[in-house]
């Protein structure tokens, strides 16, 4: 295992611990809306709302890392 990649584990661990953190300290309801689409407010507790956006943005980031697949192609090699 590379010095990256357990760096790369050490800020995700870091960004979970912020997650829970937050969770335990935001039990209190609040209404969230978004601009964008549907009008209406969300009412929920803060942490399920702040952890709903970190997933959000995990997923993103990790869709956007890996590019969709659509450079490379595996397969076998073109000498015949």
């Amino acid at each position: 295992m590379s010095f990256k990649a357990v760096l790369k584990s050490i800020a995700f661990l870091a960004l979970l611990f912020v997650v829970l953190y937050v969770g335990m300290n935001n039990t209190g309801s609040i209404k969230f809306s978004f601009p964008v689409g549907s009008k209406e407010k969300i009412e929920a507790p803060a942490a399920i709302i702040f952890f709903g956006m970190f997933v959000v943005g995990v997923l993103a980031g990790t869709l956007l890392h890996s590019g969709g697949g659509g450079g490379k192609k595996s397969g076998g090699s073109k000498d015949k």
